[in-house]
């Protein structure tokens, strides 16, 4: 544990409590992919297995439990209880497309070639391409609301900050992974141009628009 995973987990969570917190009180998904939240609660499912086989710590845990548990209650509200209000005719891209190139990955590029192993790899694969179908449904829609926006902003910065705990632990711990580092590297640069709109528009209190 280090001080760019630990910030970079509250920024993870604060992003889940953000976006819970916006389809509850607003009682509406509306601007939120159901495709990307589906996709979220299989990357946690597949990546938090391990729960069922070895204990690291109350903390890790602690997290893992909260993120599969509040990635499934996002597809409940979406899917069911706040169902009418979802954008499904903008919420259109073919997730299949992301699952099946990281299902290959998976099985080629591995550091073990056991089911759990696998399994860890592949959410690692498509986690960092899970926010494209948001993305593309911010496109499609024009512009974001500032609550949907903090909510990718918090999501984006979690990855980037672990992309610091691998440097850290890189140089002080002499440990890496080059799986998880490119894949963050990969999932980081999909967040530059939001990145850059967040920081010039909606801190400025301007709606944010990404180029269709």
């Amino acid at each position: 544990m280090n001080i760019f995973r630990l910030v970079g987990d509250i920024s993870h969570l604060l992003a889940i409590i953000i976006l819970l917190l916006k389809i509850w009180k607003t009682r509406s998904c509306a601007g939120i992919s159901g495709k990307s939240q589906i996709l979220f609660a299989v990357v946690y499912t597949t990546r938090y297995l391990d729960l069922l086989t070895t204990y690291i710590s109350a903390y890790n845990t602690f997290m893992k439990v909260v993120f599969i548990a509040a990635s499934y209650a996002t597809v409940y509200l979406m899917y069911l209880k706040f169902k009418a209000t979802y954008d499904h005719n903008h919420d259109t891209f073919r997730i299949e497309f992301l699952i099946i190139p990281a299902v290959a990955l998976a099985l080629l590029i591995n550091h073990d070639f056991t089911v759990l192993e696998v399994l860890w790899t592949f959410s690692i694969y498509l986690e960092s391409v899970a926010i494209l179908p948001q993305l593309f449904l911010v496109s499609k829609t024009g512009e974001a609301e500032s609550i949907t926006s903090h909510y990718l902003f918090a999501l984006g910065s979690y990855r980037a900050l672990y992309l610091l705990n691998w440097i850290y632990r890189y140089y002080f711990e002499d440990h890496y992974d080059l799986i998880a580092i490119v894949a963050g590297v990969v999932q980081t640069v999909l967040y530059c141009d939001f990145f850059y709109l967040y920081i010039t528009k909606v801190l400025k209190g301007k709606k944010l628009q990404l180029p269709a």
